[in-house]
């Protein structure tokens, strides 16, 4: 066994503090930055005609209304529960989450984008008994209260329905706050009386696994915590900021870089839609967000159909290669040579972090090359959930950066090349999953979370990720193939949409057998049309077959394409753009 190789961590570059829990976070938040805006709200109800009318919430009116929502629901008897959220982005979503995280109870986000089914499971194995809604999610109420009067189905524990809209049916928002600020007023302190304990069961997330069933990890409020302090020591976001929120708050990285915004004193803002971003980008004047892969490539890939559109190609090519000079002797010229572009992004873009999965190295290029940084950042649910990231001032091409600082994080028995499983020990990593003891021991050992994930560490130290160990395919002659780095080359084709490589058994039932590479891409049509003037299934074959080839001829053998599968329909995907592996080698194992 190979001795584990020890990850270099991120040095501290801000100044930050950690927080004992939510509620110190939120009263650091309301005491340090008082009148500045926490929220900017758009007022829905006007009509699209009329001019929008905008609510500014600022940090001491944040502060003010979780205590009127928490105070109000503990009227109604609603204490150390265990509170199911769902919703799309809201300010209500974040008042639910602040009020249960401030010691009404144990939270338990919950995906907006599974099927009824899986969603009733997860109310059923988290046990909770409090479920709060938007209005858009009212069905999933009105099913379980249903079930529940039916004597044949299994209903769920919950026993108390809150909508964050009005609506006449349950209890609301509106409602709960008012009889909140009444009993504030009459001098209750009931809520701000609430102890929180950093160590406790806080958080029940549920796991959006792409090859086996979700888990609930568990997360108590030391991990969050840490998490959040350790990410605003390296990471550059700045009070004033304009924040949008992307990153869905079910989503361990949308509800920590949440609580990021309030400690840095930022204003968050949300989108009215995926087709309106470029428009709300501009209506705020974006400075920052957090996102996933998926969406900020098809952002860069809108700019730059926007360019060419405009017929400014060569010039923006021309604009790039000054940029890309002046900058080898330090004069940065890029903002100013793109204020055009950038000021359909509202012009006040200047970072963007990336999580979830890795980001095409062309997309993170593009984006510096017009002047806003890009830094990526890796981890999962059960490490609250960064693990490493770049920052501003460390960097490294197709990397996802260095430890954190105060996370032991190690690359466990690498192998000849130096590939090994990425563990990690720190204050972040979980409590275990919930009801799940088998499962614990298997990623839990001696302190140490073994995350599947396999990496390697480039002479400067920095981590490059190779795939997952399960996706692995081991051939016949030992060589060990990581799909994902054969799927990077691939999806830098310019009509690839999506793809993955799996082996596939060339000789079934032979002495000889062995495993060959199978590569299933989703392809753009229209790409395919005007740019290589592919209109036949044939034709698109042989175009896509040239391009392999030539991937071919640059890499060994045993990891050669053999087998092509072309389709212009989208994979099936997690809820955060993940592609579901097993689902899609299933499906055409089915078909053969």
């Amino acid at each position: 066994m190979s001795e584990n190789i020890q990850v270099k961590q991120l040095k501290p570059v801000y100044p930050a503090e950690e927080h004992e829990n939510v509620r110190a976070l939120l009263d650091y938040a309301a005491e340090t930055y008082g009148d500045d805006l926490a929220f900017i709200l758009k007022d829905r109800s006007a009509g699209r005609r009329s001019e929008p009318v905008y609510r500014h919430i600022s940090y001491k009116d944040l502060r003010e209304d979780v205590r009127r929502l928490g105070t109000g629901m503990m009227a109604k008897g609603i204490s150390y529960a265990r509170i199911a959220i769902i919703g799309e982005n809201s300010y209500h979503w974040q008042l639910a989450y602040l009020a249960a995280m401030c010691g009404l109870g144990i939270c338990v986000p919950l995906d907006k984008g599974l099927p009824y089914t899986e969603l009733k499971t997860s109310i059923q194995k988290s046990g909770c008994n409090v479920l709060i809604f938007d209005s858009k999610h009212a069905s999933l109420a009105e099913q379980l209260r249903r079930e529940a009067a039916d004597p044949i189905s299994t209903p769920t524990a919950v026993s108390t329905y809150i909508c964050m809209d009005d609506d006449e049916q349950y209890l609301t928002f509106r409602e709960l706050m008012e009889n909140g600020s009444e009993k504030i007023a009459s001098g209750s302190t009931a809520f701000d009386a609430l102890k929180v304990d950093r160590e406790a069961l806080s958080n029940l997330i549920f796991t959006s696994g792409t090859t086996s069933a979700a888990k609930a990890v568990m997360l108590n409020q030391r991990n969050i915590m840490f998490n959040v302090y350790s990410l605003k020591l390296v990471e550059d976001v700045r009070r004033g900021d304009v924040n949008i929120a992307l990153l869905p708050y079910h989503h361990t990285f949308g509800a920590t870089g949440q609580l990021l915004m309030y400690s840095c004193g930022v204003t968050t803002v949300f989108c009215d839609g995926l087709k309106y971003l470029q428009k709300n980008f501009v209506e705020y004047h974006v400075s920052v967000f957090i996102g996933v892969p998926l969406l900020m490539e098809a952002m860069y890939k809108k700019i730059m159909a926007g360019i060419r559109k405009q017929g400014k190609e060569k010039t923006f090519e021309r604009g790039v290669r000054i940029s890309r000079m002046l900058s080898k002797v330090r004069i940065d010229v890029r903002r100013k040579l793109f204020k055009d572009v950038l000021n359909e992004l509202g012009g006040n873009l200047r970072m963007v972090v990336s999580g979830a999965s890795a980001l095409d190295s062309a997309v993170i290029r593009g984006y510096q090359d017009l002047g806003v940084e890009v830094v990526q950042g890796y981890g999962m649910t059960e490490s609250a959930p960064v693990i490493a990231a770049e920052n501003l001032f460390s960097r490294s091409p197709g990397s996802i950066g260095l430890a954190f600082p105060g996370m032991d994080v190690q690359i466990a028995d690498p192998n000849e090349e130096g590939v090994g499983e990425i563990i990690v020990r720190s204050p972040s990593v979980m409590m275990g999953y919930y009801q799940d003891e088998a499962e614990t021991a298997k990623v839990l050992k001696d302190g140490w979370l073994h995350t599947g994930d396999l990496a390697y560490l480039d002479k400067n130290g920095f981590i490059h990720i190779t795939g997952r160990s399960k996706n692995v395919i081991v051939l016949k002659n030992g060589k060990n193939v990581y799909p994902e780095e054969i799927e990077t080359i691939i999806a830098e084709f310019p009509y690839v949409k999506e793809n993955i490589v799996f082996g596939e058994v060339r000789r079934e039932g032979a002495d000889d057998k062995d495993e060959v590479l199978v590569a299933k891409i989703v392809y753009d049509e229209e790409i395919m049309k005007e740019k290589y003037g592919a209109d036949t299934a044939e034709q698109v074959r042989e175009t896509v077959w040239q391009d392999i080839d030539r991937m071919n001829s640059n890499m060994p053998k045993y990891k050669h394409i053999h087998r092509l599968i072309l389709q212009t329909e989208e994979m099936a995907k997690t809820t955060t753009g993940k592609v579901k592996r097993y689902e899609e080698k299933t499906d055409n194992q089915q078909q053969k």
